[in-house]
């Protein structure tokens, strides 16, 4: 049995974990809850996308690039979206001539005919997207602390309520205002238990795993290889080069990948004899979500090929990462329930906080009681 020092111990830790990163975790979490319906909340900004057909065969890819570059002459087409369960249209993403390198247009195109619809006016759910992922601009390794710190919250949390089963039905409603929000606090922390530790978890993985990689591949580098002259960068070639069909390419990719369903076109150096096109996407009935292929354009041939079903538990792993995390694999049903039990540990950042603020406020008023006892007994002893 957990000795009560201890206990006192890990309830210190839980209450300061809680503290320290409170508004970061209610942020990240209030945001993730929402994210889940990113794409519904594109098109519900954007209402004229909405109303769109939906085409049973989408229209060529060939046809969709050809449509950007008449519409954007000397512009640059880096991705092409297509279209999926929510979304009716093709998106694309395109940096404009004379557009600052960070500068890109996210343009719409009708499904049926590739024809472009014209530049979105709102990507709030790619807003609260990267709120989530990056907080807007900071490294995704803050956010994959939060979800480590979030899983000490969790470890914590169950040994310091060791009655973990007595207190799933207990609600004081009559008491003071700790206690009320101490059960809630409570509650909620163990109906969503599961749920949090998965949501921590993941988001802990896809944060932080990348971070572990690269220190290993650091350390593993000998210093031999280290010392060594990395050999010359072949310049990139910039000769013009017919393409193969973008169509023919999606074809080779799944044929090398097997059930791929491509989710992203992303094109490099088009145009050019060292072009790229790169297949990003789901696997037909399976659950990850990071299949690739990247393909030499200008000769149709292969360059890589990543297939997580086939690359190692560890890719698997990885891969299952993000599905599980947003919850965008099992139909709006599933995003609702994510977004429910989302919105819990937001509530526990707060009622986390406010409880620790009353402990301390009554710790002070106590003291003060106290000081003023001390001071009257002084005073009648005089």
């Amino acid at each position: 049995m957990t000795s009560q020092r201890t206990l006192n111990r890990l309830f210190t830790l839980h209450s300061w974990a809680g503290i320290v990163t409170g508004l970061l975790m209610f942020i990240v979490c209030f945001s993730g809850a929402v994210v889940v319906f990113k794409n519904e909340i594109d098109l519900w900004a954007n209402p004229s996308l909405a109303q769109l057909p939906r085409a049973e065969k989408p229209a060529p890819l060939d046809a969709v690039l050809a449509q950007l570059h008449t519409h954007y002459p000397g512009a640059t087409v880096e991705t092409i979206a297509l279209p999926d369960a929510v979304n009716p249209s093709y998106f694309a993403f395109v940096r404009e001539r004379g557009a600052p390198a960070n500068t890109r247009t996210k343009v719409a195109l009708r499904s049926d005919t590739g024809a472009v619809v014209g530049p979105v006016d709102s990507q709030l759910g790619q807003y609260l997207r990267m709120l989530h992922v990056f907080l807007f601009f900071g490294p995704r390794w803050i956010v994959g602390f939060l979800g480590a710190a979030m899983l000490v919250l969790i470890a914590t949390g169950i040994v310091i309520h060791r009655k973990i089963l007595a207190e799933l039905f207990t609600q004081r409603w009559g008491r003071s205002f700790r206690v009320v929000m101490s059960d809630l606090h409570k509650s909620a922390g163990i109906w969503g238990l599961g749920f949090h530790i998965l949501i921590a978890a993941t988001g802990a993985w896809m944060g932080l795993a990348p971070l572990f990689e690269q220190g290993f591949k650091y350390v593993t580098t000998t210093s031999t290889e280290a010392a060594a002259p990395k050999p010359a960068r072949k310049a990139e070639g910039s000769e013009p080069a017919p393409m193969q069909s973008l169509d023919a390419l999606y074809a080779t990719a799944q044929q090398a990948v097997p059930g791929l369903e491509a989710r992203y076109v992303s094109l490099r150096r088009w145009g050019t004899s060292t072009a790229e096109a790169g297949f990003t996407g789901n696997l037909q009935g399976h659950l990850a979500s990071t299949a690739r292929v990247d393909i030499l354009a200008a000769t149709g041939v292969p360059k890589k090929v990543h297939d997580p079903r086939t690359a190692g538990f560890w890719s698997l792993v990885n891969g299952l990462m993000e599905p599980l995390h947003f919850g965008d694999f099992g139909g709006l049903a599933l995003k609702w329930l994510y977004f429910f039990l989302g919105m819990t540990p937001a509530f526990l950042s707060i009622s986390g906080t406010l409880i620790w603020l009353d402990a301390r406020q009554q710790r002070r008023r106590e003291a003060e009681a106290a000081q003023q006892a001390s001071a009257d007994g002084m005073a009648a002893a005089g």
